[in-house]
């Protein structure tokens, strides 16, 4: 509740507003519209803040001015609704809008950026109503989708925001974005190499892939494979040299 001193002052903004509205609806004052305006310009640019990344600045403050000259040019004082419970909602849909339609670096499925202001809507709601952050399922029943469409709108709701590799971590220090990005895996040569190997031994016959296995799978010895095959261990030997030779041959260069 605001404090007694305060509601003077308010009732008295609230007068002055409705009293710019009367005069701009029934003479259609310029005057009025424009003090009008510059009465509710700050709460334009504090709407627009939530939405302002770098370069986007001016853009993103001129669309919700153009919302609130919408919201002005729309409002009917009749209806004994405060103008900022109006303006606030018609602002932030010319912001979503403008995002939606002209603003998106990556594009996405239409679909999908239509459902990320509705997640973001129920997300909203949801919070007041449970006093915790609500799971993805229960966003998922308030807007009647499946559990996926809520999380796909989610990781699309930035699509619209590109940002450079070489900013900052932080204010102070040299590191930047790119230098956290992943970088060559030498694991995906080994699964390469192993693929390749694989086919190899197929082309042996199974006695062969057996002893090569057991020597370089199992680590055994000449003389454990010999045993374990029957054979002598100078058989073994010659046998698995004879292999190697093979796949050596057949090896892609």
């Amino acid at each position: 509740m605001a404090p007694l001193a305060t509601l003077p002052r308010e009732r008295g903004r609230e007068r002055d507003v409705a009293a710019l509205f009367e005069l701009y609806r029934s003479e259609g004052d310029p005057g009025a519209k424009e003090q009008l305006v510059q009465r509710f310009l700050p709460l334009a640019r504090h709407l627009a803040r939530r939405y302002l990344t770098g370069s986007e600045r001016d853009d993103v403050e001129q669309v919700a001015a153009l919302g609130l000259l919408k919201a002005i040019e729309r409002f009917d004082p009749d209806r004994g609704m405060a103008f900022t419970s109006f303006a606030v909602p018609t602002i932030l849909g010319e912001v979503k809008r403008y995002f939606r339609d002209l603003g998106w670096m990556v594009r996405v499925p239409r679909s999908v950026q239509e459902l990320v202001p509705r997640v973001e809507r129920a997300t909203e709601d949801l919070i007041g109503k449970l006093g915790r952050t609500p799971t993805p399922q229960e966003v998922a029943e308030r807007c009647e989708v499946s559990v996926e469409d809520v999380l796909e709108a989610r990781g699309s709701a930035s699509a619209h925001r590109a940002d450079s590799l070489d900013r900052p971590v932080a204010e102070e220090g040299e590191a930047s974005r790119g230098d956290l990005m992943g970088d060559v895996d030498p694991g995906f040569a080994h699964v390469e190499q192993a693929v390749d190997v694989q086919r190899l031994l197929t082309a042996l016959p199974e006695r062969e892939q057996r002893i090569v296995r057991l020597r370089f799978e199992q680590d055994l010895t000449q003389r454990e494979i010999a045993e374990h095959v029957g054979l002598s261990q100078m058989h073994v030997s010659r046998l698995l040299r004879d292999a190697l030779t093979q796949l050596a041959e057949q090896a892609p260069r």
